[in-house]
């Protein structure tokens, strides 16, 4: 579902502005301490702000806001003094999606906005706009138009704004596809969203359906999709920068675990554990989303997608424990347990990649182990990468995105827990190891070659519960803005 709150900058003051749109709400940034700042807006207060916020107590932290009534032009008019903190990126996420909250219901809301990264207010302020729903609209809208006002004015503002609005809008996408039920989200829907996406944004795409996954040996996506009625498809995304990548540009190869339903299988998951399984695609969301954006970002990489997709179901056909898969190459797993089937689907995509793609680097992103949110909790990622340059590019561009992540061993010594006594390699790891993230990795690093590759395993980020600055509840589009960051700076 689209954002329906928009942005755009604007000149002279906030009052003047909000006469000209009608704005109920008007907004002025206080730093930390606090610091009260010079607001033509409250002339007419009887009071000064530094005595409001003083009469509240506030710290003048992100995301904090005090609320008065003042009169501007012929009407009263909701003034908000909200908290930006120090103004980093981060501190303006959260004010923008406070700021929008707080306009639910509103036509019209003009705010001041500090010296600073202004493109991570608008991803705060449109992000926090989200909605997903089926049935009845909610209560209050969204916030209709936000109007921002900086010193560098309208026309320097506007390229801000516009990073910021498709860096929200990818985001937006991913969140889409993870939060569709899975009753009509199945491999085939996804293939169809991948095919509306490049035709919307300059992308090649290529969908092999199960005949061709079978002459070619894609035997991880088979296995797991053979429990269910609706078969498995390999999503190909191409983004090619043209003349502006350069003669001889860097080419990313992004991989995507797409598990429309994760059932568990035969190893069958309880039914607390099923409720969120349509988000278990969350990693395929995020790479489609990231190819819809690049070529309005300017991204100078070659970047292909690939996005494993399967429904993992219970049925005659479905995989067993025990038995034994050949991969897209040949290398063999013996599947312990099918509810560790993202990495099977997985293995495939990566093992083509090395083999077909020849890329300069590989990234996967999967909601892959609950021992990654039991290690890391639901804010941080956790980052597993055979290269060290790539692990550094990927942590500076999660911290600027605000997408943190946090690097976990490849423990050699870990590896035997996926010997198998008949394949390969197993899919569960055993033998008293532990490490359940870290298995899963190793498994993945079996498939990658030799060429840079990075995991990001975003179990616990990529949805939430509640709502938290840019956060809303449901699917949090986690590794959208992350991989954007890093490809594009």
């Amino acid at each position: 579902m689209p954002i329906e709150t928009r942005i755009h900058g604007a000149g002279g003051t906030v009052s003047q502005t909000a006469v000209d749109l009608g704005a109920e709400v008007v907004a002025v940034p206080v730093r930390s301490g606090p610091a009260a700042p010079a607001a033509e807006v409250a002339a007419s207060l009887p009071f000064t702000l530094d005595e409001l916020l003083a009469l509240h107590q506030a710290k003048g932290e992100p995301g904090e806001i005090v609320a008065t009534q003042v009169r501007v032009g012929d009407r009263i008019r909701e003034l908000l003094l909200y908290g930006v903190g120090e103004a980093s990126p981060a501190d303006l996420r959260r004010a923008g999606a406070a700021l929008a909250r707080r306009g639910r219901g509103r036509t019209a809301l003009v705010a001041g906005v500090p010296g600073g990264d202004l493109a991570a207010f608008v991803e705060g302020a449109l992000l926090a706009s989200y909605e997903f729903r089926i049935g009845a609209a909610p209560p209050k809208k969204a916030l209709g138009t936000l109007a921002v006002l900086t010193e560098a004015g309208a026309e320097s503002d506007a390229p801000a704004i516009e990073l910021g609005t498709a860096r929200a809008q990818a985001t937006a996408l991913a969140r889409d596809l993870a939060n569709t039920p899975s009753c009509e989200k199945d491999p085939s829907w996804l293939a169809a969203q991948a095919e509306r996406v490049a035709g919307e944004s300059g992308l090649t795409v290529r969908v092999r359906g199960e005949k061709e996954l079978v002459d070619e040996g894609f035997g991880g996506l088979l296995a797991v999709g053979g429990g269910s009625a609706r078969p498995p498809r390999l999503i190909e995304l191409t983004y090619d920068p043209g003349d502006a990548g350069g003669s001889s540009p860097r080419h990313v190869v992004l991989v995507g675990k797409g598990i429309t339903f994760d059932s568990g299988g035969l190893s069958l998951k309880p039914n607390e554990g099923m409720k969120t399984m349509k988000t278990d695609m969350a990693g395929g969301a995020a790479v489609i989303a990231v190819m819809s954006a690049l070529r309005a970002l300017g991204c100078r990489a070659r970047v292909t997608g690939l996005v494993a997709a399967a429904e993992n179901m219970p049925s005659g056909s479905a995989m067993r424990p025990g038995d034994v898969i050949t991969h897209y190459g040949g290398t063999t797993s013996e599947v312990l347990n099918t509810d560790a089937e993202g990495r099977l689907v997985l293995a495939d995509a990566l093992a083509y990649a090395d083999a077909r793609l020849d890329p300069d680097a590989v990234v996967d992103v999967a909601t892959l182990t609950g021992a990654a949110k039991v290690a890391l909790g639901l804010k941080h990622a956790a980052l597993f990468a055979s290269d060290d340059a790539l692990a550094e590019e990927l942590t500076r561009a999660g911290a600027a995105a605000g997408e943190p992540v946090w690097r976990l061993p490849l423990v050699e010594e870990y590896r035997a827990a996926i010997d198998s006594d008949v394949a390969d390699i197993n899919n569960i790891g055993r033998g008293g190891y532990g490490g359940g993230s870290i298995t899963a990795a190793l498994f993945l690093r079996e498939f990658a070659g030799e060429r840079p590759w990075a995991h990001l395993d975003i179990a616990g980020p990529g949805r939430s519960t509640s709502e938290d600055a840019e956060i809303t509840r449901g699917a949090t589009g986690y590794g959208a803005r992350l991989l954007l960051d890093w490809l594009t700076a």
